[in-house]
């Protein structure tokens, strides 16, 4: 008998250019991603400061401040079309099939409102209900559930940016969540409770995850498959188990073997030589005045995405080594 037929992409992404608005005319953020994200996966996106992540994020939402530019050939979720949303219909995905926690759990909440009565906005009478409130005590919001009346300023960092993803995640049950480095300002043992909170919370509901962040350790615990973005553009797409097995782009390369986990305790880290100023602006390979394997072409022209093994590489270099 034939094997089922893999399922639809939950989001398919194409050709996303973020533009925001400079002194010297528009800066390019985002130039030409693509990506799908199937039912329930956990994609990560990972990258240097500047690389492009949030912006995907706040694309995708759309939710870019004013002079910004989107463009794609299509974002498609669901079936529909987000870039072809107008706001209003927008607003009708936005927090209910599609979500969004943001980096600083602290910009989502009002700072003068009970934390309790926070959660009453969008949870309703459902936070009465005896399972609703053991599923928040099971991802330790327990502690915040005993003092309806305390502000956020009465709690952690860590407490609150669970409040936030249980927001994001219990409020309409999302298809899709967005996490734009949820755990980046919490400490290692904060970090490992809100990462398994992730993963519960994917495994009961079913949802998919876009995971941004800039630590390669934390996605290779959680995600299915990576996306390494450099200067805006999507270098390298892979399983988490390949990425870190057999990296292909000269990027990828480089910020693995920067990992404590990849060094010596005897050596220093190795750290990426030069710096990613201005790489969103260069009109080849933006990892161009860092590759090792740099050559003329590299600078000149941007390579399209080819498969080799489980990865899909944009790399003249390796397009060269793997050649017949």
């Amino acid at each position: 008998m034939a094997g089922a037929a893999p399922a639809a992409p939950l989001l398919r992404v194409r050709d996303l250019d973020v533009t925001y608005r400079g002194t010297d005319g528009p800066v390019p953020a985002v130039r030409g991603v693509s990506f799908d994200v199937a039912p329930g996966e956990i994609l990560g996106l990972v990258g240097e400061s500047g690389s492009g992540k949030s912006s995907v994020c706040t694309a995708l939402m759309g939710l870019l401040p004013d002079g910004a530019r989107r463009r794609a050939a299509g974002i498609e979720f669901q079936g529909e079309d987000l870039a072809a949303m107008r706001e209003r219909a927008l607003r009708g995905v936005r927090g209910r099939r599609l979500a969004f926690v943001p980096q600083q759990p602290m910009t989502s909440l009002s700072p003068t409102t009970p934390v309790v009565r926070q959660l009453r906005w969008y949870l309703g009478d459902r936070l009465d209900d005896v399972e609703v409130r053991e599923t928040l005590a099971g991802i330790g919001l327990g502690p915040v559930l005993d003092r309806p009346r305390d502000l956020p300023g009465g709690f952690s960092g860590g407490q609150l940016q669970r409040v936030v993803i249980a927001i994001a995640a219990l409020a309409h049950e999302p298809a899709l969540l967005l996490a734009d480095e949820p755990t980046t300002t919490l400490d290692a043992t904060v970090q490992a409770q809100v990462l398994r909170l992730l993963l519960t919370l994917r495994d009961k509901l079913g949802l998919a995850l876009l995971y941004v962040s800039h630590d390669l350790a934390v996605v290779s615990t959680i995600c299915d498959r990576v996306g390494v973005m450099y200067g805006g553009r999507l270098v390298e797409t892979a399983p988490v188990r390949e990425i870190f097995a057999a990296p292909r782009h000269p990027y990828t390369r480089a910020l693995i073997a920067a990992m404590p986990a990849t060094t010596p305790a005897d050596r220093p880290l190795r750290a990426v030589a030069g710096t990613a100023d201005g790489a969103n602006l260069l009109p080849g390979c933006p990892f161009a005045p860092r590759c090792p394997l740099v050559s003329q072409v590299c600078r000149e022209r941007m390579p399209e995405s080819s498969r080799h093994g489980a990865s899909d590489v944009r790399c003249h270099a390796v397009d060269r080594e793997d050649a017949p």
